[in-house]
């Protein structure tokens, strides 16, 4: 949460100290940010794989009997650990961003890093504060509760990380007109950048709902993903604005 609030306000602090040299700290951060989420990523994922009931969210979503496939699965099988994943997979795509566009737009890229930087603090604030995967068992239970049986399914084991690839994917052309807005960049100069972003977000939004539809058709029947309940209408929402957006790009 640190590194990411000062990926967040390097820019502005520069900006207001006149010194444009400290705008560039922003994208170490990014790196930074990365690194340190990806250890947090792999500490919550060995408590999966080993069984360490101790942590509140293994114990609510695996066991012992789990095959290894759905104990890894467990880790988003809940409201705490798909938070992690998401922001996992935005400080990837930040940090992609970042190595990216040091030579292909240097001038606003801290600025984009920046308005990525301020949407990791909201996520990272959700999940320290109010939703935190790491939170502890005591006693500790001799073993879990289980992963939902429905989400016991291949289809449901790549459908989430899929749709959130595609998500927040989407948060890179955000990012981009942002700082178009901030800093006055002319749209003929920036949106040609956001193309393949959205191409690729757009394209992992596609796969995850329709391997989200393949196991709604085949687990709950033919009206379970039909049906359009909000879980459906998150993801074909923005389905739709993103193939608005790439017919307009």
């Amino acid at each position: 949460l640190t590194v990411a609030l000062i990926q967040g306000l390097a820019p502005m602090v520069a900006h207001l100290a006149h010194r444009p040299a400290w705008a560039q700290v922003s994208i170490n951060a990014s790196v930074v940010l990365f690194v340190l989420t990806s250890l947090g990523f792999a500490a919550l994922m060995h408590a999966f794989v080993t069984d360490n009931f101790s942590v509140q969210d293994v114990a609510s979503n695996s066991n012992s009997h789990l095959p290894l496939m759905y104990k890894i699965t467990g880790m988003w099988g809940g409201h705490e650990g798909s938070l992690y994943l998401w922001v996992w997979v935005l400080t990837l795509f930040t940090m992609v961003v970042g190595v990216h566009g040091r030579t292909r737009y240097p001038e606003r890229l801290p600025v984009i890093l920046a308005v990525q930087g301020w949407l990791s603090v909201g996520f990272f604030g959700l999940i320290l504060f109010l939703s935190n995967p790491f939170e502890r068992l005591f006693p500790i239970p001799m073993d879990g509760r289980d992963l939902n049986p429905l989400l016991q399914d291949p289809c449901m084991a790549f459908h989430p990380p899929t749709l959130y690839f595609g998500y927040v994917g989407f948060s890179v052309p955000f990012a981009f007109a942002m700082a178009a807005l901030i800093t006055r960049w002319k749209s003929e100069l920036w949106i040609g950048l956001v193309r393949r972003w959205a191409l690729i977000a757009w394209g992992f939004l596609t796969a995850g709902i329709v391997m989200g539809g393949w196991w709604a058709y085949y687990e709950l029947g033919w009206g379970g993903y039909w049906a359009w309940d909000p879980v459906e209408n998150a993801s074909f929402m923005p389905w739709l604005m993103g193939t608005a957006l790439i017919h307009s790009i």
